[in-house]
Parts: structure tokens; C-alpha cells; sequence
């Protein structure tokens, strides 16, 4: 099949964009192109109106903050798995990048892109919420801030109006000493995950565990934070029992079957990955091996 007819606009800055987004109905915006395209040639979406965002390049910058890392909406994935900033502020971020997609998607695909997107098992927004990101909107009535907390009304929503739009976001980076992992399964490499789970581990001086944020992707329309295994975590030592808590919580999380997999896989699929991902975290932290 081909995309049904359209009229496209291809503004040249923000400035440019604002004004169409107040005026357009039924509008769609193309980024990267590498999930709206096959969208439109299945005709799952059949807009009136294609916004091209490829010539903003106002939208495509890496910027260290005082709040962290400052990333525009049109940043290409495959810069930012190569950009300094992010390998030495936020490894967590490129060790996911490496499972989304092939180098020739991450080429083109944006972190804006996936995040609008907003697949329930993407691993972009699943770093978003392990890390409490900041996501900011802007349109012609103004901007607001939305915390990746609120970002997922339903499947495949995020919180933008008709007239809005997201122009990059603010990924908090942790200061401290740390250990993190991502770690994915799915059918095929570059496939969506069947279950991710991401985890950041700081250590206290005595070697126990003082901060924890672990997440999980593919069990839930949105990205799923363990704030109860977190906490279970804070205070007790690194290793297999502290570890088997947390994967128990994980495996406690309600997840619906779907085509792929039963409820019950995917359970003790998150029960596993977790584990898995607090124990690399752990050794990464106590100063071992990243591999």
C-alpha cells in the first residue's frame, strides 16, 4: 500500500513550525520517518497535513546543564550513541540505544521520535523513566514542561495537544558513583523488547546500597518503575538475596498477555531480566567488569 494524499510543509525553523500547528488540522509531524512512514504506507495513520521537522536544526543539540543532559527533540539516536557528553555522563542511555532498531534506523530515528511514538516497548522512553526525565512542549499558545510521569495518557499517547509539540527534554544524570545495566529480550536483535529492565545502583561507603531506580519495558502501556523494589533495596548489601527481592517485586507486576507471549512468560521474564540487570549494575558499581 502507499500513504494516502497529503499536503506537506516543510518549515525551515521553530519559529516557522509554531504558527502551523495552531492552523492545521489533522496534522502529523515527521521526524526520523522510521515508524510514521511504514504508518502511513499501511494507512494505520491517514493525516491531512505532514509537518517535515528534518531542517530544524535548532532541535538537534546535546547540552550539559546543571539539571543534567539537555537533549533536542531531533537528535538523531545514532549521535547520541556516539556523543562524549552522553558516554561520560549517561552510559545507561547508549547501552539502550544499542538494542533500538540497526544502525541504519538509528541513523535516521530521533530520541523525539520515540518518544512520541511512544511504543510500550521502546527502550527510549523506558530510559526516560528510570532516569525521571523532563519533557518540553512548546506551541503557539506557549510551552510547559511535562514529567515522563505524566507523559502516557493511553497506548501510544503521549500528553500533547493537536497544537503542540515536543522540542527535547531534560534526562537527570546521577553525580555519584554508579553502577548501571540495560538489558533486553526479544525475538530478534533490533526487534521491540518482549521485556527490558534498566537499572542505576549507587553504593554507600560501607558498601551497601544507597540510591536504586530500576524500570521496566514491554509489561505495560507505559514504562513500569519498581519504587517498591527500590526501596527494598536501599540499605541492604549488593547480591543474590537483595537481588532476588527486587526481582520478586518485578515479577509481582500485573502485565497482560498479548500475541507473543503469556502473562505468566513475560512475569517471570521480568523477574529474571531484573535480576540480571541489578547484579551487572552492582559489579559495574563495585568498580568490576562493564561487560
Amino acid at each position: 500500500m502507499k500513504a494516502a494524499a497529503f499536503a506537506y510543509h516543510d518549515p525551515a525553523s521553530l519559529a516557522e513550525l509554531l504558527p502551523l500547528l495552531g492552523k492545521l488540522e489533522n496534522a502529523r509531524m515527521l521526524a526520523g520517518g522510521q515508524s510514521l512512514v511504514p504508518m502511513l504506507n499501511m494507512r494505520y495513520v491517514i493525516p491531512d497535513h505532514v509537518i517535515d521537522l528534518n531542517r530544524l536544526g535548532e532541535l538537534a543539540y546535546v547540552r550539559e546543564t546543571a539539571g543534567g543532559l539537555q537533549i533536542g527533540a531531533m537528535t538523531r539516536q545514532r549521535d547520541l550513541e556516539r556523543h562524549p557528553l552522553v558516554q561520560r555522563k549517561a552510559p545507561i542511555l547508549i547501552e539502550a540505544l544499542r538494542h533500538v532498531g540497526h544502525v541504519q534506523t538509528r541513523s535516521r530515528g530521533t530520541i523525539g521520535g520515540s518518544l512520541c511514538h511512544l511504543d510500550p516497548a521502546a527502550e527510549l522512553p523506558g530510559i526516560a523513566a528510570l532516569t525521571d526525565a523532563t519533557l518540553h512542549v512548546a506551541g503557539p499558545r506557549g510551552r510547559r514542561d511535562v514529567a515522563m510521569t505524566r507523559w502516557t495518557r493511553m497506548y501510544m499517547t503521549p500528553d500533547l495537544e493537536a497544537d503542540e509539540m515536543l522540542t527535547g527534554l531534560t534526562l537527570p544524570v546521577w553525580t555519584e558513583p554508579h553502577g548501571y545495566a540495560f538489558i533486553e529480550y526479544a525475538r530478534r536483535h533490533g526487534d521491540y523488547a518482549i521485556v527490558a529492565a534498566a537499572c542505576l545502583l549507587a553504593l554507600a561507603g560501607n558498601g551497601r546500597i544507597a540510591r536504586a531506580a530500576i524500570a521496566l519495558m514491554g509489561v505495560d502501556v507505559r514504562p513500569v518503575r519498581l519504587a517498591a523494589a527500590e526501596a527494598a533495596l536501599v540499605g541492604r548489601l549488593p547480591g543474590p538475596d537483595a537481588f532476588k527481592t527486587a526481582a520478586d517485586l518485578a515479577r509481582a507486576v500485573e502485565i497482560s498477555a498479548d500475541s507473543h507471549v503469556t502473562k505468566d512468560y513475560r512475569q517471570r521474564l521480568a523477574a529474571t531480566l531484573t535480576q540480571r540487570a541489578l547484579t551487572l549494575a552492582a559489579r559495574r558499581a563495585q568498580g568490576g567488569t562493564h561487560a
